[in-house]
């Protein structure tokens, strides 16, 4: 199976954001912050705090729910030279391999340690901070989508 695609930046940034929400010990930071802020709503309802203490709990947990969902990945996305070129992917029994104008690498699927799947992308992860996304939109019809997340799950270990 052959595929080729460009990266949409609107579709990279939903997946990079997918991809950091989906990290253990991001999920838990977040639970943990939100549940101090509840506690902290209580405790200024109960007047057991400053409403200055209040606004200020407040406005942290505004910064870091804009970190995660609006800086993190932007930042990465803007880094990254990856998602501003074209590619071409050749997916085989045995291994796959990706085509960019500079140069081709190919990998076995042994070294892919997992993989995910988000509304737009596969996310192929060769270890817990290094992977590739793959576009659905490259693939011709859903039929190529399922036959290729077929691939993946009886090629890897998810």
């Amino acid at each position: 199976m052959t595929i080729h695609f460009g990266y949409n930046k609107k579709q990279v940034i939903q997946a990079l954001r997918y991809h950091f929400i989906s990290k253990k010990e991001i999920r838990i930071m977040i639970i943990l912050v939100n549940v101090f802020a509840m506690l902290s709503l209580v405790l200024y309802g109960l007047h057991k705090i400053t409403p200055v203490a209040f606004l200020i709990n407040s406005f942290l947990w505004l910064l870091l729910m804009i970190s995660f969902w609006f800086i993190l990945p932007g930042a990465v996305y803007r880094r990254a030279e990856t998602f501003k070129h074209d590619f071409t992917m050749y997916f085989s029994d045995v291994d796959f391999t990706l085509e960019h104008t500079k140069g081709k690498r190919s990998w076995p699927y042994t070294a892919l340690h997992s993989f995910k799947e988000s509304p737009h992308f596969f996310h192929l992860y060769f270890d817990e901070r290094s992977f590739l996304l793959v576009p659905k939109s490259a693939f011709a019809n859903g039929d190529e989508v399922s036959g290729f997340r077929n691939l993946l799950m009886n090629k890897t270990r998810k």
